[in-house]
């Protein structure tokens, strides 16, 4: 395993600029995500750490070698692609053999090479199956045995569930951090799917407009935003609009036109003002409905919702004046709610009540 350090790398495609003096560090034997919407970069940087792309200024290192010049067969990568880019005149073992055949590795290595890669990947006893007789879920263990064979110092992977259905995916996710974390690797992991990324990552950066704009756990970036774009990204998020009041013994205070409002946290080394535009984060699972007014935190508005989806029901409730809805969601629920046009108050915890910059003003990545 190897550790990654990433120094002002810049990439530009005539006049887009693709990374902006991107700054990241990855530890050796992380699985490492990089996350965001399409166009922020995240690809960009990967193909940049494979070697397809050559950044225009910056550096990356592999431990303590300098690889940003270096072609991508002499970085000792391997690299797992959306399409999984396997040969369909070639059988199972002939797919994960390529490599190793292509650096003139002895035929006696390769076999054990391959039977090894195989087991890893559960495949074993499949060698001699043509492509085109598996299954989604198998030719994506090929394509994982295939990058696995060449023992990479790092493994790249470029969103390679997003041809899956939904139940093989949630399968995937386990067996390939299974396999990472058996096989002691360094893996960096391309996707937009918020959930893949909570439930498979060590750490994840966050990119917008080809920096980064948060990095930390799955449960920092969820729990602790420091931005709204990150708040919004990394699931669902209520963003309520307020002026700073102070910090005192019991918290932060924030005025909302809805009334004053404790919160928990606010986010990064950032320090508001008294007076200063902000806005809260409230997750809609944080939020609790009731006909009585709560003694504290407490939004009062009129249900415009209700959607029951047996595990969890979903509403939204409008406070007066509001221009959008607050939305709640409520895990097992015992009663629905579906009195629509009611009045009920929301309320939520101070401790899950993030304070974050008003728009326009972004505190720096964690």
């Amino acid at each position: 395993m190897v550790s990654l350090s990433i120094r002002g790398l810049v990439k530009r495609f005539g006049d887009l600029v693709a990374l902006d003096h991107l700054d990241l560090e990855i530890e050796a034997g992380e699985l490492f995500f990089l996350l965001g919407p399409s166009g922020c970069g995240k690809t960009t940087l990967l193909r940049s750490i494979a070697g397809f792309h050559l950044p225009d200024a910056g550096s990356i290192r592999f431990g303590d070698d300098d690889v940003t010049r270096l072609p991508p067969h002499r970085r000792g990568t391997g690299m797992m692609f959306q399409s999984y880019a396997l040969w369909p005149h070639l059988n199972v073992f002939r797919n994960v053999a390529f490599g190793l055949e292509e650096r003139r590795v002895p035929k006696a290595e390769i076999r054990s090479r391959v039977e090894e890669a195989l087991r890893l990947v559960r495949m074993e006893g499949l060698g001699q199956r043509k492509i085109n007789q598996l299954s989604g879920g198998q030719q994506q263990r090929v394509a994982l045995a295939r990058a696995l064979v060449v023992r990479p110092r790092c493994l790249l992977l470029d969103e390679p569930l997003s041809n899956l259905d939904a139940k093989l995916r949630i399968e995937m996710r386990g067996e390939i951090r299974r396999i990472c974390k058996e096989f002691g690797l360094t893996a960096v992991y391309v996707t937009h799917d918020q959930k893949e990324a909570l439930s498979m990552a060590d750490r994840m950066a966050v990119l917008e407009g080809g920096s980064i704009a948060q990095v930390g756990s799955p449960e920092e970036l969820y729990r602790r935003p420091v931005s709204a774009f990150v708040a919004g990204f990394v699931g669902e998020t209520n963003l309520v609009p307020g002026e700073f009041v102070e910090t005192s013994g019991d918290g932060p205070r924030v005025r909302t036109a809805f009334g004053e409002l404790r919160c928990g946290v606010v986010s990064g080394d950032w320090s508001p003002a008294p007076g200063e535009r902000v806005l809260l984060s409230v997750r809609p699972e944080c939020l609790s409905l009731s006909e009585t007014p709560p003694a504290q935190n407490g939004i009062a508005g009129r249900l415009e919702e209700s959607v029951y989806l047996g595990e969890i029901a979903h509403y939204a409730l409008r406070p007066e004046g509001a221009e959008t809805p607050l939305h709640i969601a409520e895990l097992n629920p015992r009663r629905v709610l579906r009195d629509t046009g009611t009045a009920f108050h929301a309320t939520a915890k101070p401790e899950d009540v993030v304070v974050l910059p008003a728009a326009g003003h972004s505190p720096a990545p964690e």
